[in-house]
C-alpha cells in the first residue's frame, strides 16, 4: 500500500485508497478525478512540513544498491534540478544515478512500477492527485522539500488584464487564447476543469503545446505590441527572466498552495535506507531554487542540468553538507 516517512508525508488510512501526485513548473494526471479526490488529497497532505523527519544520513550504513535512477519530467525545471541535485549529492556520497525524463504519465507509472527507483518532484495536495488516485497503493512518500508551489494564469506585464475575470471581456486582446503546456500537465487539467469554467471563458481556446512551445510564445511577444496569457507555476525561472504578470486569481479557482513531494516505489525506504534518509533530507527555499534554475535556463540554456548544479555546487558547498547531515532549514 502507500506509505510515508516520518512526518513529512504523512497519509491518512482513509485517504490511502483514493490518493496521487498532482508538476513545476508544476501538472498533473491525464485521467479524471473528482472534488473528492482533490479533497482527500488536501486534507492528507495539506500539514506536511519540510523540516520533519531530518537526520543524519552520514551515520548510516551504505545502501546495498549503488546504481540507481530518477525519473524527471521534460521540460519541469522542479523535477530537472531536484533531480540533477539528488545526482549530485549522492554521487558525492559514492553512488550513481541516472536522470530518466518522462512525460507525466509515463514518469508516474515508471515510478509506481519500480521502473526507476524514485521521482524527483510532484505537486500535492492538488496538482497531482489524480496520479495518486492512480497509483496510491504502490507509492511511498519521501517526504515534502519545497513549500508554496502554485499555479497560475500569466499575461506580459504591459497587457490590460488584472485578473483572470478580466480575461472574459477581453478576449480579443488575446486572440482568445491561453497558451498551455504539456497535455498530461495538472495545471492544464486545473485550467481546464476548474479554472476557465470558474471565470466564463467557455470561448476561449487551452492551447495544448509543450513548456518550451509556451516559453517561446512568451519570448516573443517580449518587446512588442502582442499581448499573450499562459499557464504558468511557482516556481519558475520565466518569472525573473520576462516581464510576466500574474493574473490574481479572485475566486480561488486554483486553490491553495501545493508543496513538492518525492515518491518511490513502496518498500524503498526498507531497501535503500540510507538514499531514503538523504532525498528526505533534502529542503530548497525559494531564493535558492531561483538561483539554480536561472543557471540551469540561462547559462546552459536548459541542456546541461549537472553543470548546472555543479556551479550552483561550488558556490554554495555547505548546502550539500547540511543536507547529508539533515540540518537544512
Amino acid at each position: 500500500m502507500f506509505t510515508t516517512r516520518g512526518k513529512r508525508g504523512f497519509l491518512g488510512a482513509a485517504g490511502a485508497a483514493v490518493l496521487l501526485l498532482s508538476a513545476c513548473g508544476s501538472t498533473g494526471a491525464d485521467t479524471d478525478s473528482d472534488d473528492s479526490t482533490a479533497d482527500d488529497a488536501a486534507s492528507d497532505y495539506a500539514d506536511c512540513v519540510v523540516t520533519d523527519g531530518l537526520a543524519d544520513a552520514t551515520a548510516m550504513e551504505a545502501d546495498e544498491k549503488t546504481e540507481l535512477t530518477v525519473a524527471a519530467f521534460n521540460g519541469w525545471d522542479d523535477t530537472q534540478g531536484s533531480a540533477y541535485m539528488a545526482k549530485h549529492v549522492l554521487e558525492d556520497m559514492g553512488y550513481s544515478v541516472t536522470v530518466e525524463s518522462f512525460e507525466a504519465a509515463p514518469g508516474f507509472t515508471a515510478a509506481a512500477n519500480g521502473d526507476v527507483d524514485w521521482l524527483a518532484s510532484s505537486m500535492l495536495p492538488r496538482t497531482h492527485a489524480d496520479y495518486l488516485e492512480q497509483y496510491g497503493d504502490d507509492y511511498e512518500s519521501l517526504g515534502c522539500w519545497y513549500e508554496d508551489a502554485r499555479n497560475a494564469i500569466a499575461v506580459n506585464a504591459d497587457s490590460p488584464a488584472q485578473t483572470i475575470e478580466d480575461l472574459a471581456d477581453m478576449g480579443d486582446e488575446y486572440g482568445n487564447r491561453i497558451v498551455g503546456i504539456e497535455a498530461g500537465a495538472g495545471l492544464m487539467r486545473a485550467t481546464e476543469n476548474d479554472v476557465m469554467p470558474a471565470y466564463g471563458l467557455d470561448d476561449w481556446q487551452l492551447v495544448e503545446s509543450s513548456t518550451p512551445a509556451m516559453l517561446a510564445e512568451v519570448d516573443g511577444a517580449e518587446g512588442t505590441d502582442k499581448n499573450v496569457a499562459v499557464t504558468m507555476w511557482y516556481p519558475h525561472w520565466a518569472w525573473n527572466v520576462y516581464d510576466l504578470r500574474e493574473l490574481e486569481d479572485t475566486e480561488g479557482a486554483f486553490g491553495e498552495a501545493d508543496q513538492f513531494f518525492m515518491f518511490a516505489q513502496d518498500g524503498f525506504s526498507d531497501s535503500n535506507p540510507q538514499v531514503a534518509q538523504v532525498l528526505e533530507n533534502f529542503v530548497f527555499s525559494e531564493e535558492d531554487f531561483g538561483e539554480l534554475q536561472t543557471l540551469m535556463s540561462q547559462k546552459y540554456d536548459g541542456e546541461d542540468h549537472a553543470a548546472a548544479v555543479a556551479d550552483w555546487a561550488e558556490e554554495n558547498p555547505e548546502f550539500f553538507e547540511d543536507w547529508k547531515t539533515g540540518q537544512l532549514s
